[in-house]
């Protein structure tokens, strides 16, 4: 018998595989926060599946999401990567990571890491919803406009409050699985 799973992932392999074993899942190192960061700044305008199925190549591109490497990408590095058909090819996201790279390290000297200071706009436990159905989920909240909005005074590109609520998702600061979905009780356990 197969598990009730949020609705916006059934029907694709992948979609369900990444639902079933990392969206929602708290998640506190930076090397991983940094990778979340930087492929939901790229999914700006698109659908999460097309950056799912391009999660590989993003990693190979972008030096296993190493944030010290890509913070001193030169412009021979983006020229590069601008010819990479693997990714999605959009200078202003390209460069966007490189700035944000540099601006991740600032939090994490600010900081002592970056887990800290995201974290903190949750007080360090994960928001649960008890939604009934995905469609019910927001695509904003009052948080997820202050991280956008700190994010932003601090330079970095590509982190609206959509796009941020969308990172805090994928992260576990908010358990946004369906109620009935075998996900919501689980990652509560984490």
């Amino acid at each position: 018998m197969s598990k009730h799973k949020c609705g916006w992932c059934l029907g694709d392999a992948l979609y369900e595989a990444y639902h079933d074993q990392e969206w929602g899942v708290p998640l506190h190192d930076d090397k991983d926060l940094f990778e979340f960061l930087l492929l939901e700044s790229f999914q700006a305008g698109l659908s999460w599946i097309t950056i799912l199925k391009k999660r590989e190549n993003f990693r190979i591109a972008f030096d296993g999401f190493d944030y010290h490497r890509i913070a001193k990408y030169d412009q021979n590095k983006i020229d590069s990567l601008l010819q990479d058909s693997g990714i999605i090819r959009h200078k202003l996201k390209i460069k966007a990571a490189v700035t944000n790279a540099q601006l991740f390290i600032d939090i994490q000297r600010e900081f002592g890491s970056f887990d800290q200071y995201i974290w903190k706009f949750v007080d360090g436990q994960p928001i649960v919803n008890s939604w009934q159905s995905y469609k019910d989920n927001p695509a904003t909240t009052a948080t997820s406009d202050a991280i956008s909005k700190d994010l932003k005074k601090r330079g970095f590109k590509f982190v609206g409050s959509t796009i941020i609520y969308a990172f805090m998702q994928a992260i576990g600061m908010v358990n946004d699985h369906q109620i009935d979905c075998f996900r919501y009780t689980e990652v509560q356990k984490l």
